[in-house]
């Protein structure tokens, strides 16, 4: 009986499939809300006048609280010049579907909050209760912080012009407190021809320091910086083009120099904790009468020991014969350049999102926008803050992916 032997193909023929592409969405009409800032003696408003007038000359809707510019010396005509609708009620701002804030969320703000929004605004880690963000993940909101937003170079603009602000203002303000009438020592910070220059200590080689070390120099002063980073102070030398006396952290050396020094600036940064506590009250107890001690990083606890929170009502106090100055919000004592500073960020971004789809559709293609994401649709995707409250974290790329 013949049997049949099985027929084996030894010829294949593939054909290629079509690939699939990443469709570009349409681009988006946004509606932004700015309300006005009722907490954190903020002054700042987000977007000024004149990016308001490109948004809306692109085809956007911008409702702006009345008064929202108040502390920023805009006035609601400026707005309403550039294009703008001027809201009398707060919950009118809160109908759009977008807000932009230059005060974190707050309490009183939940209210007005409604399902799928999307807020962008500083975050202020050391202010956020575990009730608030609870809620706002009950309403499925998308938040973005300031403090987050990464730009194409991988820095972070709106914390880098504050920085740069609070610094070069540290000291015009100490400028100011040394004079007599402030019962300072009532001298000239910088000095003059044939009197030595006044000294300043700088804690801290950041953007703070820097702008500070800036500052500073240009006015005349004799300038030392101390930071446990070598590489930071190697870039502001280099970054100054000047050499300046820097050191390392060591107490006996710092102690010794704050015991001469006119004013002492803290500008010490950690990321995600307090800021280290690197003089102690001996060491300002020691210092000279009527110097003047400017605690910029009071925002996460001070790098004094003797530093205690102050306002932009009542900016400082005297301790051991040394005035302090810890006013955590430094930037919104200078509200017109610091709104004119995050608009200048902010403006260009909302732009980008419109070509883009909108902000949900961005954050999609820009791998930096997703720093800035703390919250996606009610989902916590900040982890520092989910370990903080003890709260269910979602990594954002995950629920881009299952999104698609």
């Amino acid at each position: 009986m013949a049997t049949t032997k099985p027929i084996i193909s030894t010829g294949f023929s593939f054909e290629t499939q079509e690939e699939t592409l990443d469709i570009k969405p349409q681009s988006a009409k946004l509606t932004i809300g700015i309300p006005k800032e009722m907490v954190f003696q903020e002054n700042r408003v987000a977007l000024i006048p004149e990016a308001i007038n490109v948004l809306v000359s692109n085809g956007h809707h911008v409702i702006v609280e009345t008064k929202a510019g108040e502390g920023s010396n805009y006035s609601d005509n400026d707005f309403s010049e550039a294009g703008a609708e001027i809201a009398l009620k707060k919950k009118d701002v809160y109908k759009a579907p977008m807000v932009i804030k230059s005060a974190p969320v707050m309490e009183d703000d939940l209210p007005f909050l409604h399902h799928n929004q999307t807020i962008i605004s500083p975050i202020h880690l050391s202010m956020l209760k575990k009730d608030l963000v609870e809620k706002m993940m009950e309403k499925k909101i998308t938040a973005l912080g300031f403090e987050n937003l990464k730009d194409g170079s991988g820095n972070f603009p709106i914390v880098r012009c504050m920085s740069e602000i609070a610094g070069s203002a540290a000291m015009l303000i100490a400028g100011q407190y040394l004079g007599s009438r402030e019962k300072g020592r009532g001298v000239l910070l910088g000095g003059i021809s044939g009197i030595p220059p006044t000294k300043v200590i700088i804690i801290g080689a950041g953007v703070v320091g820097e702008f500070a070390t800036r500052t500073a120099l240009a006015m005349g002063a004799s300038v030392k910086v101390f930071d446990n980073n070598v590489y930071r102070l190697k870039r502001l030398q280099n970054n100054l083009g000047v050499r300046i006396w820097t050191s390392v952290i060591e107490p006996r050396i710092l102690a010794k120099q704050l015991k001469t020094c006119e004013v002492a600036v803290g500008a010490l940064t950690n990321q995600g904790g307090r800021s280290p506590i690197v003089v102690t009250e001996e060491m300002v107890e020691n210092m000279r009468y009527g110097s003047v001690i400017i605690d910029v990083s009071i925002d996460r606890g001070g790098c004094f020991e003797t530093s205690e929170i102050t306002t932009h009502q009542h900016p400082t106090f005297v301790k051991h014969g040394v005035i302090h100055y810890c006013v955590p919000n430094i930037p919104s004592g200078y509200a017109r350049t610091a709104s004119h500073a995050i608009s200048n960020v902010l403006m260009p971004l909302l732009l980008e999102a419109c070509d883009a789809g909108g902000i949900e559709e961005m954050v999609w293609h820009d791998f930096n926008l997703r720093n800035g994401v703390y919250m996606y649709r009610g989902h916590l995707t900040d982890l520092y803050i989910s370990q903080r409250f003890d709260l269910k974290f979602t990594d954002l790329n995950l629920l881009i992916a299952s999104k698609r």
